[in-house]
């Protein structure tokens, strides 16, 4: 979000949006005060802010620590902060909303106001640039589906994290190939070109030391990170790979599916169009083999209405814009620091 407006901004203050992912969290700070679109004042990035993957106190940590980056690198003070959006992956639970707002009161003056969510409504804004409509899909180390209407109902599906099979994640994509390659090498599973393309990216000599390299460090981002090499395999032809891949855009689509039939987002008819927000490293791995397109084609064969949208800004800037529409839209969405 590196555009300028035309003329001085008055200096009212920032709003701060956070993207807090199980990978990394990105923190931006904004100017308060214009109705356009603004010059981005700083960027913070840290580490995982997801509670479920690296445990509460080290989440609030880089919470913390990303926000206070952020806003030295902008030259501001916690004081100067208007409002502030935290849209952090794990947050699945009205209880899990108050500890971070009781969290964040303590930590910023009582005229802040705050907006706290799962990442999945950062990422929906900043597809639609701060209006909250339609469906949004992530796919990166983890999975979800969310999707709100113009009304305010909700739904969501998949999220739980992979122990409860966010299967067509980058953790379950990646999950999945190393147990096609430990299946193929005690004979349970047919041969595969993942366990030579596996062994070769994690510098291993045998199958027998992917055991040990995968409970070594177990965290959720560091499998995910092999999605590369699922996805090259398929491109070499490698009949378990594609298998993975093919079954990996059935669940991502249903679970947009099943947000959309919930939320009747295509109207009774079914047959309406809606904007679908696809976000996340799994979407736009490689255009010789898109996750991201054949994503949308199987959704279109059930839903022909659907809309994809690839975001012209990141998740933080749409937690950043959230964060200032609830400056400017009395009632709508705010939690008061008070």
């Amino acid at each position: 979000m590196d555009n300028h407006t035309n003329g001085p901004i008055e200096d009212l203050g920032v709003v701060l949006g956070v993207d807090g992912g199980t990978t990394n969290t990105v923190c931006v700070c904004l100017p308060y005060g214009s109705t356009g679109q603004v010059k981005c004042l700083s960027r913070a990035v840290a580490g995982s802010s997801n509670r479920n993957s690296v445990g509460e106190n080290a989440a609030m940590e880089t919470l913390e620590n990303v926000m206070k980056e952020a806003l030295s690198m902008a030259e501001r003070d916690w004081s100067e902060v208007r409002a502030v959006c935290l849209a952090v992956s794990g947050v699945n639970h009205p209880s899990d909303q108050k500890r971070l707002l009781d969290w964040l009161r303590m930590k910023f003056p009582s005229h802040v106001k705050f907006y706290v969510e799962n990442d999945a409504v950062a990422a929906l804004a900043s597809g639609t640039m701060g209006k909250l409509h339609g469906c949004v899909l992530i796919a990166g180390t983890g999975s979800i589906a969310y999707g709100i209407t113009e009304d305010g109902r909700e739904a969501r599906a998949a999220g739980a994290g992979p122990v409860l099979g966010d299967w067509g994640s980058g953790y379950g994509i990646a999950a999945q190939a190393l147990t096609a390659v430990i299946k193929a090498h005690d004979g349970r599973g047919p041969l595969t070109r993942l366990t030579d393309n596996i062994l070769k990216e994690l510098q291993l000599s045998s199958p027998d030391e992917v055991i040990g390299w995968t409970y070594a460090d177990a965290s959720w981002a560091r499998i995910a990170a092999l999605v590369p090499v699922v996805v090259s395999s398929a491109i070499e032809g490698d009949e378990v790979a594609n298998k993975i891949l093919h079954e990996s855009v059935c669940d991502l689509a249903d679970c947009v599916i099943a947000v959309v039939r919930r939320l009747h987002l295509c109207g009774e008819d079914g047959k309406g169009r809606f904007p679908l927000v696809m976000v996340g490293g799994v979407l736009e791995s490689n255009k010789k083999w898109d996750i991201g397109k054949e994503v949308t084609k199987c959704i279109s064969k059930v839903y022909p209405g659907i809309n994809p949208i690839q975001p012209e800004v990141e998740p933080a800037v749409g937690a950043a814009l959230l964060a200032w529409h609830m400056c400017t839209k009395e009632g709508k969405t705010v939690q008061n620091g008070t």
